[in-house]
């Protein structure tokens, strides 16, 4: 897993970071992202001498996702850069200030793999395209209009506009 070891780190000052999150990993369980790939991660970890922790880290990986048009299989790249603050906590202080998460008190270890996972499932769209023109399904028959064009009327007559429909015909 991604854990920093909060000893080592302040002793040494910075530690690089090289690790992936397999695809398959429970952290995404819950989410509706599935990785095609392992999630890459790698970057660097500071102590900053008032007790905090700066991570910045570049996340890479592909996502397995559907066309939300025609429901064909896309790969969706994930290159996100990542900035994670992590401060102790006081009382008189706002947790949720500026997106400032907490480091564990009295911990030996940071886990990255929770801000990771939030912030991967914040910043990634789940309407993917195959293509910016894809023709998408027909609503009636189901047909892939990519592939075939086929017969079924496109007039789309909603019931509930009947009445203000006939009122219309009755004027002209």
């Amino acid at each position: 897993m991604l854990t920093i070891p909060l000893v080592r780190l302040e002793r040494e000052g910075s530690l690089e970071i090289r690790a992936e999150i397999p695809s398959d990993d429970p952290s995404w369980e819950g989410t509706e992202l599935r990785f095609s790939t392992p999630l890459s991660v790698f970057g660097q970890v500071q102590w900053i001498p008032s007790g905090e922790v700066l991570a910045r880290l570049r996340l890479q990986g592909l996502l397995a996702q559907e066309c939300r048009r025609c429901l064909k299989p896309v790969g969706v790249e994930v290159d996100e850069e990542l900035d994670l603050f992590f401060a102790p906590v006081d009382e008189s202080e706002d947790p949720d200030e500026e997106r400032v998460r907490p480091l564990p008190d009295g911990e030996v270890d940071l886990e990255l793999a929770d801000a990771i996972r939030e912030e991967i499932v914040l910043s990634q769209s789940l309407l993917a395209l195959c293509k910016a023109d894809c023709a998408g399904l027909c609503p009636q028959c189901g047909i892939d209009l990519n592939e075939k064009s086929c017969e079924c009327s496109r007039e789309e007559t909603d019931p509930r506009w009947d009445a203000l429909r006939a009122l219309n015909e009755e004027r002209e």
